[in-house]
């Protein structure tokens, strides 16, 4: 405790460590101080003035708190502690000054402004501000830019915070705004008048103090207090980012991040927060039969006395989707039970049931923003995990070194190339890594590297590689689902193939991803009219994530629970509820009659999914290598924004994939 310091906020005494500075000082003390440009995952700017505060003894004017810190306050005369002050005439006075020439240009459009009721401008004005204005001047207006289909701008609102500015370069790491200018002539502007290319630009949205930055498809379709709030999990890529579904009705309006330090702080990827547009098309909202060739609508009396029927001859596939929660894999396991296998590794990654070490790892994702040095291995973060990416890059920005075995790509941070694929591995797990003993170390695999024929051999060289290096070791996943299939083992001997030889029953547990030859049965349960519905011989119409209370395990291995928003639309049911049902026709009901049973049930074998929010320590056992198989590793995420059936439903997505294709195409003819 020795090395805190010893100030005085408000008469109030505390001790803080003096590399703080004086807003966080003040945010320690439970003093609240307004800001507008200050942001503390963002560089400091001191441009807004807002948060300024009265420091005893120091120059005559008052001092902004976002841009001092405790260590440079000078103590009283006789050695007191320092002094500050935030609610002194002088800190008042200053404050009125600044908001007044805030409000000097803003256009005071409140009613048809879409950050009406959670605006600060609006908050800090009423708080801190004066209700006269003495200037009499013409406003002055500035264009607004078009920055693509996600972020809508209304530039004559804007007060130059450059939030949006520091945020896409530091934490994006896409230098594509700027401020131009000075003065009144000072503006936000993006490179050259082109819209933004970055997965993470949703964010400058929830950034922006005023309505400069909107939603532009939640644009003017609801008012923040007529909506209501659950906060649930993302299951868009394999993170578990905490999010906030806002619904209005039965319709989800809109998805925002919750802060969580540990996952994705308070960042969201852009497929995330916009896959609501997907929720509202393509979807099953009734049972459906095959009958010569076609679909046609049947009861759910009808349709799953046909499957259960179906069910009772012969071998039973079962595959598992991205989109499944823990609890409904679990009961698929446990109907077909051992009348066939069950397969959750769809893409074929060769990743050992029952070793949590080998299919998640002994690294937190709170481990890479610690690390000295971080190691890729076929894996490319920025299509497969934007918000991730993001850490590695705040971890680097930090002086982390990067390396990378794969394809080489664009990471929006520099990195050392070191390979494409396991050749390169395999010597690196070959040398000595004794001068790496001491420094923190993480390595994350990505499924590039597994889903080749020598997955096996790849994984046991990346974690002999990590053990000669003391690092820590994470592989990186793309399915939400694919961690608590495998907690349940959810998994057969011969992969997706062993599974469907000689089977004359596919269950297709909203598995889209997969081709099913010709020639068994396919009962298909799912949300959205996809590839596996296409296939299906009966489909069963299930809710979608934001639908149904489940639980969800994310890359590091931390159980997460997505909790219902609205409701699935027609006759569409609970997937576990389906299961129960489709179990009861057969004659064989499942023990459990509610989601709360069927829990219990699924804590007693898997007792770690209990820990909800916990991420386990795993033992460490390395496999043992095995298959040859050598070359390049693979891009697995090959179209971002089209990676499930949400997004594929999506009108949104379609075009911020297009846009991303032009972009590839031009890339390529300029070289």
């Amino acid at each position: 405790m020795s090395d805190l310091r010893k100030i005085v906020i408000d008469d109030l005494e505390l001790e803080v460590d003096p590399a703080l500075t004086l807003i966080q000082a003040c945010e320690q003390a439970g003093i609240e101080i307004p800001r507008f440009c200050y942001h503390e995952r963002l560089s400091i700017a001191g441009n807004c003035r807002m948060c300024l505060v009265e420091v005893v003894g120091g120059p005559p004017k008052p001092a902004a708190s976002c841009a001092m810190q405790v260590r440079d306050l000078r103590p009283g005369p006789e050695g007191q502690p320092p002094v500050v002050k935030t609610n002194s005439p002088m800190v008042k006075k200053a404050r009125e000054g600044v908001m007044e020439f805030l409000l000097i240009n803003h256009p005071l459009d409140c009613p048809i402004c879409d950050q009406g009721g959670e605006c600060d401008l609006q908050d800090q004005a009423m708080a801190y501000g004066v209700d006269f204005s003495r200037f009499r001047e013409p406003k002055r207006a500035v264009d607004n830019m078009d920055l693509g289909p996600l972020v809508g701008t209304a530039m004559t609102r804007c007060i130059s915070c450059t939030r949006c500015v520091r945020f896409i370069t530091e934490v994006a790491g896409m230098p594509e705004l700027g401020q131009t200018g000075r003065g009144e002539d000072a503006e936000i502007t993006s490179y050259l008048g082109q819209t933004l290319d970055s997965e993470m630009q949703g964010n400058i949205v929830d950034l922006c103090p005023v309505g400069a930055l909107t939603s532009k498809p939640y644009a003017f379709t609801a008012r923040p207090w007529e909506l209501t709030k659950t906060e649930t999990i993302d299951v868009m890529d394999a993170l578990g980012s905490n999010i906030r579904v806002d619904t209005k009705g039965r319709e989800v309006m809109r998805i925002l991040p919750r802060n969580h330090d540990g996952v994705n702080e308070e960042w969201l990827s852009d497929k995330s927060r916009y896959a609501w547009d997907g929720l509202r098309r393509q979807r099953l909202d009734k049972p459906y039969i095959r009958e010569n060739g076609k679909l046609r609508p049947a009861s759910w009396g009808e349709a799953l006395s046909k499957a259960a029927e179906a069910m009772q001859v012969g071998k039973i596939a079962g595959l598992v989707g991205d989109l499944a929660p823990v609890e409904a894999i679990y009961a698929l396991k446990e109907l077909i039970g051992d009348r066939g296998d069950i397969e959750c590794r769809l893409d074929g990654a060769k990743l050992p049931a029952g070793n949590r070490s080998a299919y998640v790892g002994n690294a937190s994702i709170e481990d890479i923003e610690n690390a000295d040095r971080i190691l890729l291995v076929g894996t490319n973060p920025r299509t497969e995990a934007p918000v991730l990416n993001a850490r590695i890059r705040k971890a680097w920005s930090r002086g982390a070194k990067v390396a990378l075995i794969g394809q080489p790509v664009d990471l929006t941070y520099d990195y050392t190339h070191i390979g494409a694929g396991r050749d390169a591995l395999a010597d690196l797990a070959a040398m000595d890594h004794g001068d790496k003993h001491g420094s923190n170390g993480v390595m994350i695999v990505g499924q590039g590297a597994l889903t080749l024929d020598g997955g096996k051999g790849v994984l046991a060289d990346a974690m002999k590689a990590a053990d000669a290096a003391r690092s820590r070791f994470m592989i990186l996943h793309t399915a939400a689902s694919r961690v608590g299939a495998l907690d349940v083992g959810a998994v057969s001997v011969g992969g997706v193939e062993g599974a469907l030889t000689d089977a004359s029953v596919v269950y297709n547990l909203g598995a889209d991803e997969v081709d099913i030859a010709d020639g068994p049965l396919v009962i298909y349960q799912g949300s959205h009219g996809d590839r596996g519905a296409h296939r299906a011989d009966i489909v069963l119409p299930a809710a979608a994530w934001t639908e149904e209370n489940g639980l969800f395990v994310n890359t590091e291995g931390r159980p997460q629970l997505a909790m219902r928003a609205g409701f699935p639309p027609g006759e569409a049911k609970e997937n576990w509820a389906i299961l129960r049902a489709l179990s009861a026709e057969m004659g064989a009901p499942l023990p459990f009659d509610s989601l709360a049973q069927l829990r219990a049930k699924l804590v007693e074998a898997v007792p770690h999914l209990k820990a909800i929010d916990v991420v386990p320590v795993n033992t460490w056992e390395p496999v043992e290598a095995g298959g040859d198989g050598a070359g390049a590793f693979g891009e697995v995420v090959t179209a971002h924004y089209l990676t499930n059936p949400i997004l594929r439903a999506s009108g949104l997505m379609a075009e911020l994939q297009a846009a991303a294709r032009e972009r590839q195409a031009g890339k390529l003819a300029a070289e």
